[in-house]
């Protein structure tokens, strides 16, 4: 990410990031959740002054991978603070990993048991067991997590392997617009610790996962609702204290975001007007696509006319699935040349994005010190 300031605008698509408002959305979770660390989902953006501004606010971090660990020590993060909540890993990253410091590992199988055990001797190591199935904006297609009872066998199988039996984690789903889902999850988790103390394993840390939604235009619950909720049921359900995480991408980056577009043709089609722009799923809206253009990213445009028109908005590639929203409403008489803004755009945009038919991808810029 780079600083843009008078008049070196750079030409478009490019994804603006306003860091004051990861500052607040950050700050409103702590405050929400005070026994809960933060870790953020670097998958979500994985940008190196992102990750260094949330570092400096005291945000802590997850991992899939080891280039995600690579950027983040680009940022200043220590390994040792991670948690590598990737379920299935490559053996070369859990050894990477491993040698760097990192000793906190994420599994739900056997198999992933043994090469913790090969790669990662002696780590500490957490399962992740399945959350209760609940709509969300971004659907899960149910690739992680075990029931409880092969949780515990799984965990009794850590002890013998030498790994310490550390911890549980669930994942409720992406862009989740009601906390409903947790509570079930927690009390499954909790109902995981109890079988696991008539087996003498006592885990030390529960991770609540990630889910938290951005707002993308829709009245949801404040994070403090969420929060609250949350509170009350670790309260209710948890037989003794644990150390608690959670690890929120979405909601602490995408409304920082905006993407600056340009309209390069509008065509009419039948009844329909389409705004063919020079961003689109492919290189950097890919969450259309992923939720069949259900996820309404709020847009505006650089005309602000009061008189309005609805739109297709389109992307550049010649892929006939390439489009963001459909009926939308923007300024009358839009043209080529005319900017679109689409807001929340901060979280799984560029990082999901590719080159695909020759287009770029959208670089990132902050917004604070645009003009």
């Amino acid at each position: 990410m780079t600083h843009i300031a008078g008049q070196n605008k750079p030409h478009t698509p490019y994804l603006s990031l306003d860091l004051s408002t990861v500052t607040t959305a950050y700050s409103a979770m702590r405050k929400a959740m005070p026994d809960v660390t933060i870790h953020y989902a670097i998958k979500c953006n994985p940008d190196v002054q992102l990750a260094r501004h949330l570092a400096q606010l005291g945000c802590s971090f997850e991992i899939a991978s080891t280039t995600e660990m690579n950027i983040l020590r680009e940022a200043g993060v220590e390994p040792k603070a991670l948690l590598f909540t990737n379920p299935v890993k490559m053996s070369a990253h859990i050894r990477t990993a491993h040698e760097a410091g990192v000793w906190r590992f994420s599994f739900d199988s056997s198999a992933e048991l043994q090469k913790i055990a090969a790669d990662a001797p002696g780590a500490a190591v957490f399962v992740r067991i399945k959350a209760p199935d609940y709509n969300s904006a971004v659907p899960s297609e149910g690739k992680f997590g075990v029931d409880i009872h092969t949780a515990a066998d799984l965990m009794q199988g850590a002890v013998k392997l030498n790994l310490k039996p550390y911890g549980i984690s669930f994942h409720v789903g992406s862009q989740m617009e009601s906390p409903v889902p947790w509570d079930v999850a927690i009390e499954e988790a909790a109902k995981l610790m109890r079988l696991l103390q008539e087996r003498d394993i006592t885990i030390e840390m529960l991770d609540i996962g990630g889910g938290f939604p951005g707002f993308y235009g829709k009245t949801l619950p404040h994070i403090s609702e969420y929060g609250e909720f949350i509170n009350q049921s670790l309260a209710k359900h948890l037989p003794y204290k644990v150390n608690l995480a959670a690890e929120p991408g979405r909601y602490l980056v995408a409304n920082a975001g905006t993407m600056i577009t340009t309209i390069i043709g509008v065509a009419q089609r039948g009844s329909k007007t389409w705004l063919h722009l020079d961003v689109g799923a492919f290189n950097g809206m890919m969450e259309a696509l992923e939720t069949q253009n259900t996820l309404r990213f709020p847009v505006s445009d650089s005309r602000e006319n009061k008189q309005k028109q609805r739109y297709n908005l389109t992307g550049p590639s010649c892929d006939s699935q390439d489009s963001i929203l459909f009926d939308v409403e923007l300024s009358a008489e839009l043209k080529v040349g005319d900017r679109i803004f689409i807001h929340t755009a901060g979280a799984y945009t560029t990082c999901y994005a590719s080159t695909f038919n020759g287009f770029e991808i959208p670089k990132s810029y902050l917004a604070s010190l645009d003009s």
